[in-house]
């Protein structure tokens, strides 16, 4: 349903899954295992997997805390966008990336939910993409100190208000790993 017409394609896109950020986050192992699962199937269905990798005073370039998790091994062939600001289309090329790939609509996965997953998600879709979030493959660390809730309950506010997300020609929603299609998006 995206209102980018002439792009029908679906992509993958995998958020930070950093060690830095994901250290310390919720299920970090599980929501792991699940984003493998879905950067296989996507490989396997020839859908385009696509990286972003943040980087700021708190996770600087090139160090261990910047890397991506050893758990997820990108290919050589699959895009990396590198940003500095939570909205993964902010100041990056990955409008151009999608666009190259006819790219439409979205399946977005990784870290932290109420950040960086939040931000592109509402990025996308203010874009003219459909984002469908992956409602298992994503996570945050605890914040509570700040005042947060607990990463569980942001986790799953996150998925209440994403699954009914619509706007004029574009829709967001959510589905488990188990039941993520390529084919069917």
């Amino acid at each position: 349903m995206t209102t980018l017409t002439d792009r029908p394609h679906t992509a993958l896109l995998v958020i930070d899954v950093q060690n830095g950020v994901v250290a310390d986050a919720h299920d970090r192992d599980g929501v792991i295992a699940n984003i493998d699962a879905l950067v296989g199937r996507a490989r396997s269905a020839n859908v385009p997997v696509v990286w972003v990798q943040h980087s700021d005073a708190s996770l600087p370039r090139d160090t261990e805390p910047w890397e991506y998790v050893p758990e997820l091994k990108r290919q050589d062939d699959e895009p990396l966008i590198h940003k500095t600001y939570g909205d993964s289309f902010e100041d990056t090329d990955l409008e151009a990336v999608l666009a190259e790939r006819k790219v439409g609509r979205l399946v977005v996965a990784g870290a932290q939910t109420d950040m960086c997953i939040r931000s592109t998600l509402h990025g996308a879709i203010a874009r003219g993409y459909d984002a469908t979030l992956v409602a298992d493959a994503h996570t945050t660390e605890d914040l509570t100190e700040y005042g947060a809730p607990v990463p569980a309950q942001v986790i799953a506010h996150t998925n209440l208000y994403w699954a009914g997300q619509r706007a004029p020609g574009r829709k967001g929603g959510i589905v488990k790993t188990a039941e993520v299609s390529f084919q069917t998006f």
